[in-house]
């Protein structure tokens, strides 16, 4: 795709080479990949009350702090691999965020264990294919959906924490299962058709 700056994409992508970057190859594309959601679970809970952007820029530093989001690996990290991470500046030194990571690597671990996989259960909340949006404008993409909110109520009760209906629509738009890129950016069609094949 081109990086023409007359590009129509999402104007929310336009303001840094990273956002484009991503939001061109990766926002909105289908992710059925447990490690991968994880990663990208766990980016979205990490956002609460920062930029995208900041978080963009350590997300090299999330890969390296937490495994390559391996949730075995993660769901093994003790107190004192805690207190490290707390100190670690390549990523968000915040330790609610960073205890539930590694709480969440738990309770995908017990996911598996019960014969489910994170995929199925996020899935499961769109009947296993894309909702495909057709915004014109940014104002019209909302921030949540009763969607999101039925699957931060879900990921709750099965003990997952930093999974509010917020995070949870920002997670469904980055991993695909919504497609909410704009009708006018060259992406909303990319996106429709790969969720097709």
């Amino acid at each position: 795709m081109s990086k023409d700056p007359v590009t129509a994409r999402c104007a929310w992508a336009d303001n840094d080479a990273l956002n484009r970057d991503y939001h061109d190859s990766e926002w909105g594309v289908v992710v059925r990949d447990d490690t991968k959601l994880f990663e990208m679970l766990t980016l979205e809970g990490a956002q609460a009350g920062l930029s995208w952007l900041t978080i963009l820029r350590k997300r090299k530093g999330y890969r390296q702090a937490f495994s390559e989001f391996d949730p075995q690996r993660v769901a093994g990290f003790d107190e004192q691999r805690i207190e490290r991470l707390v100190c670690n500046p390549e990523i968000v030194r915040h330790r609610g965020k960073i205890e539930a990571t590694v709480n969440n690597a738990r309770r995908i671990l017990a996911l598996w264990e019960s014969g489910q996989t994170l995929s199925d259960f996020v899935w499961q909340h769109v009947d296993d294919s894309p909702v495909q949006n057709r915004w014109r404008t940014l104002s019209e993409v909302p921030s949540s959906t009763p969607i999101s909110k039925a699957m931060s109520k879900g990921l709750k009760k099965l003990g997952f924490r930093f999974v509010g209906e917020t995070t949870c629509y920002a997670f469904m738009q980055a991993a695909g299962l919504v497609n909410d890129h704009l009708v006018s950016c060259p992406r909303h069609k990319v996106c429709l058709e790969l969720a097709d094949n």
